[in-house]
């Protein structure tokens, strides 16, 4: 969907950056909410993405006492134009 920028942050999240996500069903349709995920991947604005709510990866990332829970674990390779960006 986009980044998010933030003028007051924990001290872990410095100079991270985070994307606002759309998490899918299976079927491509919204499930929920738009997400905060800290990206060190580089993702592009319309890529889908992988991401993970495991905190304790994000800890390991980041250190023990960030708040940050979601990341992006992977961005898929498409290939044939299956997927496509979104828009």
């Amino acid at each position: 969907m986009g980044t998010a920028t933030a003028t007051m942050k924990h001290p872990t999240l410095t100079g991270e950056r985070m994307l606002v996500v759309q998490l899918l069903t299976g079927s491509s349709t919204a499930d929920g909410e738009p997400v905060i995920v800290f990206d060190r991947l580089g993702a592009r604005r319309g890529d889908r993405v992988l991401v993970t709510n495991d905190g304790r990866a994000l800890q390991e990332l980041l250190g023990a006492t960030t708040p940050g829970r979601w990341s992006v674990m992977g961005i898929p390779d498409l290939g044939s134009g299956e997927g496509e960006a979104l828009p």
